[in-house]
């Protein structure tokens, strides 16, 4: 019983990072476009 419950404690953490993966890709743009205007407002004012 032991085994079963730690087998089904990996089948949720794989489900939670492909999740995680999936919505990686589906807001990659934003993500991107948000990294980006972030960086270029912190070397424009000179940090």
């Amino acid at each position: 019983m032991r085994n079963n419950k730690k087998g089904m404690e990996m089948v949720q953490v794989a489900i939670l990072i492909a999740i995680a993966v999936a919505l990686g890709l589906l807001f990659r743009e934003r993500i991107m476009d948000f990294i980006n205007a972030t960086f270029d407002n912190l070397s424009s004012s000179g940090f």
